[in-house]
């Protein structure tokens, strides 16, 4: 059984505020790099930057990041932008939902391997249930949920919902 948590109204609400947050941290850095861990942070990351190229006056770059999210120790990390390009400035990383924080944080080693100037996370909702060292900067919604139970997000134009299962 799915429990819409979150409609696609409330969806562009959430990701609204979140573009407006950005734009606040970053009022005087000259560009922001977004991040979006495939495939659903990657989605996020697309609709947070057409908001956010409506409030914020500085450059807006966005990437993907593609990992094994089952095994991220020992996988091959794939980027649409390169480290290279990321040195200097503030990246931002972004997913779907964080449960444990272990994409999350593999996928902040990764970044790290930049000399960012700043690096910040985002995700649509989190579950709280850390089991590592990392948190959301920037946050649609904070829920507590059981272990048992599943958060799934559907980006897709039309049918976007947040659902509990």
């Amino acid at each position: 059984m799915k429990t819409v948590i979150l409609d696609g109204k409330q969806i562009d609400s959430k990701i609204i505020r979140i573009a407006h947050e950005i734009a606040e941290f970053n009022y005087n850095e000259p560009g922001v790099m977004l991040i979006g861990i495939a495939d659903r942070g990657f989605q996020l990351a697309e609709r947070i930057k057409k908001e956010l190229a409506l409030c914020y006056t500085g450059q807006i770059e966005l990437g993907s990041l593609t990992m094994d999210k089952s095994n991220p120790v020992h996988c091959d990390y794939m980027s649409s932008i390169s480290l290279a390009a990321m040195n200097g400035k503030s990246v931002i990383l972004i997913d779907d939902v964080l449960e444990s924080g272990k994409t999350l944080i593999y996928g902040a080693k990764y970044l790290l391997g930049a000399d960012v100037k700043k690096l910040t996370t985002i995700v649509l909702v989190d579950r709280m249930h850390p089991k590592f060292p990392i948190k959301a900067d920037f946050v649609g919604l904070t829920l507590s949920t059981t272990l048992q139970e599943h958060i799934y997000v559907d980006l897709t134009p039309g049918s976007e919902a947040v659902f509990l299962q």
